[in-house]
């Protein structure tokens, strides 16, 4: 089997049943003489999970000692800020009938998706597992005392045993640990060991890494590089082509979105968009209409447009022009690409890296708000004992649609200036993965939110929405918004801190040349539905991002990353043959990707990457 093939079809262990009447050594364990269940702490009560519809889900309501634990600044682990987990011990049986100890920990049961698994044994270290149930609406995980060998799966068709630790050195737990695979399928793929694994890292991301956390005054060197080498390197423009008829003719996509605001000037006009990786149903000659959504070649639902600012309308521009920084004609005329997915056809996740984001102290926040003793702003370390493993996990893989590179490191990814600096430690951006707050979500940021219903919302978070936090299945903050309803009439407009590089911690020179390459993603409501839309600017400041996405009609907008295609990183997939078909945004994105016998391996799918990333998928059929 080549080394794709256990990437991305990882190994099958089987589900065993209870085994036979093995003789028993109840004395091995003096502790739990008998075989009964241990509750160590109070199971928060959660909302059922189809409620019916006159009622609202039921906040559960933590037990104080975790509330405390996640809210006391002092050192602790990623364990002690999730405030809502679960826990209950069993005793347990091995093949030589010794009996030892389970402890399960739900992390957050409102989601039911990350468990940690702990297995003590006499006279042995301790073993921590951290496992990962795909799909929790098909499956509920419980330890039983009744069964001494492994947990048990609820589903709609009844309870069924798994297996995991009676075998000792055969066991499925073990042999899945040496596996070294980051998901490790057991129980016939019900749930997945996570075990952790390097990264890939660009040379870029090397380089920087190495300048910022090794050489004293690395950061500058970085900064320098960024604002002479990297600056503008990767701006594309196009000459605006003449108006087609034909194409004037062809019909609006009827489930696309709403297309942009245009200046009259220029509708059926196009452009040409250096670079383009994406097949489009609807563009010939590598044109593309101004003003127009287009399809993208065998991935349904899934739509591309194009544009400069300077074709938006203009009666739109003058509107919101006090709100902004005026637009040079190099951002005026570089070109943006914009990707939307449809909501209603489509999960969105998020992911961390290997490595990034980083849970320490931000290398910019004032010494005056770091506190001794802390190793970071929440008094965590690093995500221990959790396991981040840097990609999609097989039950995702099958139905993913495309990937995009999440937002900063950890090293900018807090406030230098403004009284958001002052604030909470200086104000990091917040993060959680599948229901664990590994950074907690601070007020006033802009906050890609997914919840365990899969409903998606942009949003600046807001003390108020702390009381929501149980049901954040994933979130990721980066920064001020770009686009935000205004707080009297709830219509869209420029967010407050566009125009204010240092306040709105944009990044950039300090000269504030902040045309850059740039990433961002907004939300469309529409006729047509509720779309996602990530947003490639080749050259643009937050003032010109800002212009573009309300454009595109979207509701509130924020920014990922920038400076360097691996950060603004976007691909679309199909299978064919058991093979994906990779299409990137850009083609120069395709090395970021590997190959492995002549099979594709795209990047957070096929392998581990050191960067946090969102992925979008098929919904699953119920």
């Amino acid at each position: 089997m080549s080394r794709c093939s256990v990437l991305l079809c990882l190994a099958l262990l089987s589900c065993r049943s209870e085994t036979g009447d093995a003789e028993r050594n109840p004395a091995a364990f003096e502790p739990l003489p008998e075989p009964i269940a241990v509750v160590d702490e109070p199971v928060p009560a959660i909302p059922e999970e189809e409620p019916a519809p006159s009622e609202e889900p039921r906040a559960p309501v933590a037990p104080e000692s975790q509330v405390a634990a996640y809210t006391k600044l002092v050192a602790k682990t990623a364990l002690d800020l999730q405030q809502y987990r679960s826990r209950a011990s069993v005793r347990i049986e091995d093949v030589a009938g010794v009996y030892g100890k389970a402890t399960l920990t739900d992390l957050n049961p409102a989601v039911h998706e990350w468990f940690l698994l702990e297995l003590e044994w006499p006279g042995r270290k301790p073993e921590v597992y951290h496992l990962e149930n795909p799909d929790p609406r098909a499956r509920r995980l419980r330890l039983d005392s009744r069964y001494l060998h492994g947990v048990m799966l609820e589903t709609r068709y009844g309870e069924e045993r798994c297996d995991l630790w009676s075998l000792g050195e055969r066991s499925a737990l073990t042999l899945a640990r040496q596996g070294g695979q980051p998901y490790a399928e057991l129980c016939r793929s019900r749930l997945y060991l996570r075990n952790p694994i390097p990264g890939r890292k660009t040379t870029l991301e090397w380089a920087t890494d190495f300048l910022r956390d090794r050489v004293v005054g690395g950061e500058k060197i970085t900064v320098f590089v960024r604002d002479t080498l990297l600056k503008d390197s990767h701006l594309s423009t196009s000459e605006i082509l003449d108006t087609n008829p034909a194409v004037l003719e062809r019909p609006r996509l009827p489930a696309a979105p709403t297309p942009p605001a245009i200046d009259g000037a220029y509708l059926g006009r196009s452009v040409v968009p250096a670079g383009l990786g994406l097949l489009l149903e609807t563009s010939s000659g590598g044109e593309i209409q101004v003003g127009r959504w287009h399809a993208i070649r065998g991935i349904p639902h899934v739509y591309m447009s194009a544009i400069q600012p300077r074709l938006i309308d203009r009666e739109l521009l003058a509107g919101i022009a006090r709100r902004l920084n005026p637009l040079d004609e190099v951002e005026s005329s570089a070109l943006a690409y914009l990707v939307a997915f449809d909501l209603a056809e489509h999960e969105l996740g998020f992911g961390f890296g290997t490595e990034h984001p980083r849970l320490e102290w931000a290398d910019r926040v004032p010494d005056s708000v770091r506190i001794a003793g802390l190793p970071g702003p929440d008094g965590v370390a690093d995500a221990a004992p959790l396991v981040r493993t840097g990609m999609v996990s097989p039950e995702v893989s099958a139905r993913v649609v495309g990937t995009f590179t999440g937002g900063f490191k950890r090293t900018h990814g807090a406030f230098k200036y403004s009284e958001l600096s002052l604030r909470n430690q200086g104000t990091h951006y917040g993060f959680v993965e599948h229901g664990a707050v590994l950074s907690k979500l601070q007020a006033g940021l802009a906050t890609v939110v997914i919840y365990n219903d899969d409903s998606v919302a942009l949003k600046s978070w807001t003390e108020a929405d702390n009381a929501e936090l149980w049901r954040v299945r994933h979130a990721r903050q980066n920064g001020m918004a770009l686009v935000e309803p205004d707080p009297l009439t709830g219509e869209p407009r420029p967010g407050v801190m566009v125009p204010n590089w240092a306040h709105g911690n944009w990044s950039g020179s300090q000269e504030q040349r902040l045309r850059t390459l740039r990433a961002g993603v907004c939300v469309q409501d529409s006729e047509t539905g509720r779309f996602l839309i990530y947003g490639y600017f080749s050259g643009a400041t937050p003032s010109g991002m800002a212009s573009v996405f309300l454009a595109y009609a979207c509701s509130y907008a924020m920014l990922l990353d920038m400076n360097a295609l691996e950060h603004t990183y976007l691909a679309l997939y199909r299978v064919r043959s058991g093979q994906f078909l990779t299409q990137h945004l850009i083609g120069e994105m395709s090395v970021l990707d590997r190959s492995d016998s002549g099979q594709e391996l795209p990047r957070f799918v096929g392998f581990a990457d050191n960067r946090d990333y969102f992925h979008v998928s098929r919904r699953r059929v119920r």
